[in-house]
């Protein structure tokens, strides 16, 4: 297991991130517990929740992930582990959470991080995200920027100084934002730089072998301000394993749950998805190993997040780490994504 520095922090992290978005709804607390510890014995020492999780939100299930997490976190040797978390941003009508005011202001802040500090059962989070803007953007899935649904929205160096107390404090420390958009990671910089604020050291955005978007513009801003990227959904819902083109693959988040259906079940994606799994079967690899490790060999990945609903699904996706993709079989990938560009973006 190789470890990289996040952007230009003293973070060193695992090159694979254990995310925990199914603990609470398709994961009991045993469960998530034995993926905890077989992560951690695999050289694993990065963890990535949510004050949402566990997906999809419910207000039954608000904060169990970290929850879960804090359990078993409060029998661990602290200083050994990365563990991130994140604020939920504006827009989205979360009414259980905070009265359903969900601006990331000052008075939201606060108590967020104070909440999932209790949650996790610790004295500071070592990453602390917004895990999407306080302004409207289009995110999960949209492609179209809208000036109609512009909305008020809380200055980007309110939000910096309040993390600059809270980082003084010891109660976080590092910031990184969710979901962003190249404006969005160069006006944190910028700002940052210019008012002597904490700077972001990561985006967290979905990547994969159906959404490349963040090659171009994303990765530009990214090397520019130096932040690295927590790549999501590398499987792109488990698509890229294969399951889904041998018939009904059972219980998933696709099948269970519409929101995920939406995004990725769209033209061309399982016509997509056969051709990688094809480049896969060539060379002699899974396509879960296939999809992962090229995830894992873009120079902009700080750290890969995988999610696992079985222990069997998270061993296969952390032996990931022992494949190298050849030159000759980045070459075959690009020439399906010439054929199939971002047919789920």
């Amino acid at each position: 297991m190789q470890h990289h520095s996040l952007g230009e922090s003293n973070l060193k992290v695992s090159e694979i991130c254990l995310g925990t978005m199914t603990f609470g709804q398709q994961n009991t607390i045993e469960e998530a517990h034995q993926q905890l510890d077989y992560a951690i014995a695999q050289g694993v020492n990065f963890i990535d929740t949510a004050e949402m999780y566990p997906v999809p939100p419910r207000a039954e299930t608000y904060g169990m992930t970290e929850t879960y997490i804090g359990e078993w976190l409060k029998h661990q040797q602290r200083d050994r582990l990365i563990v991130a978390t994140k604020i939920i941003g504006a827009g989205r009508g979360f009414k259980w959470v905070r009265s359903g005011v969900n601006n990331v202001d000052r008075q939201n802040i606060l108590q967020a991080v104070d909440d999932s500090l209790k949650r996790l059962q610790t004295d500071y989070i070592d990453l602390y995200q917004i895990h999407w803007s306080d302004r409207y953007v289009p995110i999960f899935g949209q492609t179209v920027f809208d000036p109609e649904r512009e909305r008020e929205t809380v200055s980007i160096a309110e939000q910096l100084e309040v993390f600059a107390e809270l980082i003084k404090a010891g109660k976080i420390r590092y910031l990184g934002v969710s979901n962003e958009t190249p404006w969005g990671i160069t006006t944190f910089s910028y700002l940052a730089k210019q008012l002597g604020l904490p700077k972001i050291i990561t985006v967290q955005n979905a990547y994969n072998l159906l959404n490349r978007v963040f090659d171009s513009a994303l990765a530009e801003a990214c090397y520019r301000e130096k932040v690295s990227l927590l790549a999501y959904s590398p499987l792109g819902f488990g698509l890229l394993s294969g399951k889904y083109l041998q018939g009904d693959p059972g219980q998933t988040r696709v099948t269970m749950f519409d929101r995920f259906a939406q995004r990725y079940l769209k033209p061309r994606v399982n016509e997509a998805v056969a051709a990688y799994a094809e480049v896969a079967q060539q060379y002699g690899l899974t396509p879960t190993q296939l999809a992962i490790s090229f995830v894992r060999s873009r120079w902009f990945v700080g750290s890969t997040i995988i999610g696992a609903t079985t222990l069997e699904q998270l061993k296969e996706n952390l032996d990931c780490v022992n494949v190298e993709l050849t030159p000759e079989i980045l070459k075959a990938i690009d020439e399906v994504y010439t054929t199939y560009p971002n047919p789920a973006p």
